[in-house]
């Protein structure tokens, strides 16, 4: 069984930073995509930024610029650093993680959530 453990959500003024970390434990034998995920209230889970085991990466419109998604394969972790938050990106923040078994199927697992809240 996988676990996705997520931290560094909070609260935060307009226009400063966070930085999630979300590490994988288990046993598995590789995870291919990670990503992260939000969900405000009333609204729908949506991909926030997602990046290959090689780096390519992949942002929303709305975070381009402005977040950065990184991951550290050796620890089987995923970043996410966010600048210049507004209070539209207040949200239930989620890791996601494609995690290969060592019988080559892919399970999607999900960390529990963060919440990330920007006053203005």
């Amino acid at each position: 069984q996988v676990q996705l453990v997520e931290s560094g959500g909070g609260l935060v003024q307009a226009g400063g930073s966070l930085r999630l970390s979300c590490a994988a434990s288990g046993i598995f034998f590789n995870i291919n995509d990670m990503g992260w995920y939000r969900q405000a209230p009333g609204k729908q889970r949506q991909l926030v930024a997602a990046i290959q085991w090689g780096g390519s990466t992949n942002y929303a419109d709305s975070v381009k610029g402005r977040f950065t998604i990184s991951r550290d394969n050796a620890k089987n972790a995923v970043y996410l650093q966010m600048n210049s938050l507004k209070p539209e990106d207040t949200a239930v923040y989620y890791c996601n993680a494609d995690v290969v078994n060592f019988g080559g199927l892919i399970f999607p697992s999900w960390g529990q959530g963060t919440q990330v809240t920007v006053s203005s």
